[in-house]
C-alpha cells in the first residue's frame, strides 16, 4: 500500500469515472468498490467509494456529493514518451471535456491532466537560454503539444 493516496470527489460518478480512467490507461485495475449498506448514508447498494490503479498509483474515487469540484489548482501530469502515446491520452481523455493551453485538459469530470512529452523538462531545463526560451514560446502556442514543434524549437538557431 503506497502512504500517500490521491482521493477524487465525486456527485455520484464515482464508478463511472474509474470505469472511464481504466479504459484509458493499460496498465489499470480496479481494486475495490464500497456500496452503501443498510446504515447508509447513501442507497443501500450505490456506490460509496473505489479503488483502483493507472500506472502503478492508487486513487480512491469517493461519491461524496455536489459540495465541491474539481478545479485545475490539482492536476494530473501524464509522461508521454511519444507523439502517438500523446495523442492518444488527449483524445481519450478530452473526450466530452475540454482542451487548454500548453498541453492541458479537463475530462468529463472535470478532473484536469497535463499531457506532457517526457523530453519537454530537459528542453526547458537547456543550460542554452536561447533554447529553453524558443521551446517556451512554441509550448504557449499550442494547445495538444508537439514533440516534433518543440523539437524543432529546441533546435532552431
Amino acid at each position: 500500500m503506497q502512504k500517500i493516496t490521491p482521493c477524487l470527489w465525486f456527485d455520484g460518478k464515482a464508478e463511472e469515472a474509474m470505469n472511464f480512467y481504466t479504459a484509458i490507461f493499460k496498465d489499470s485495475r480496479v481494486t475495490s468498490v464500497m456500496r452503501h449498506g443498510d446504515a447508509g448514508p447513501g442507497p443501500k447498494g450505490s456506490v460509496l467509494a473505489t479503488a483502483f490503479h493507472l500506472e502503478g498509483q492508487e486513487f480512491i474515487a469517493l461519491n461524496g456529493g455536489p459540495m465541491f469540484t474539481f478545479s485545475p489548482a490539482i492536476s494530473f501530469f501524464v509522461h508521454c514518451e511519444t507523439q502517438a502515446e500523446i495523442d492518444d491520452y488527449w483524445a481519450k481523455l478530452s473526450d466530452g471535456g475540454q482542451t487548454q493551453q500548453c498541453g492541458w485538459l479537463r475530462d468529463k469530470f472535470g478532473v484536469s491532466w497535463q499531457i506532457v512529452p517526457a523530453v519537454l523538462r530537459a528542453m526547458l531545463q537547456d543550460p542554452d537560454p536561447g533554447k529553453s526560451k524558443r521551446v517556451m514560446e512554441a509550448m504557449l502556442k499550442m494547445i495538444k503539444l508537439d514533440i516534433k514543434l518543440l523539437t524543432q524549437a529546441h533546435e532552431q538557431g
